[in-house]
């Protein structure tokens, strides 16, 4: 049985990942930040308020078009 890191292409690479991804994230929270004069904290919630509604269409869309999928 392999380690779970090495199996996912070693700690190196997801420190990579993870650095790739704050990276973005950062980038997005700013330009809200910037684009609306706002606060870095509160263009973070606004930034999390996207993703939950994303995440809510998608769920109610996963829900309307193939309900038997989870059953």
């Amino acid at each position: 049985m392999t380690p779970l890191l090495a199996r996912r292409g070693g700690g190196f690479g997801q420190i990579i990942g993870w650095f790739i991804r704050i990276v973005i994230y950062d980038i997005i929270v700013t330009g809200i930040a910037d684009v609306l004069g706002v606060s870095r904290m509160v263009a973070l919630f606004i930034f999390l308020g996207i993703l939950m509604a994303i995440g809510a269409v998608g769920y109610v869309m996963k829900q309307k078009y193939s309900p038997g999928v989870e059953d």
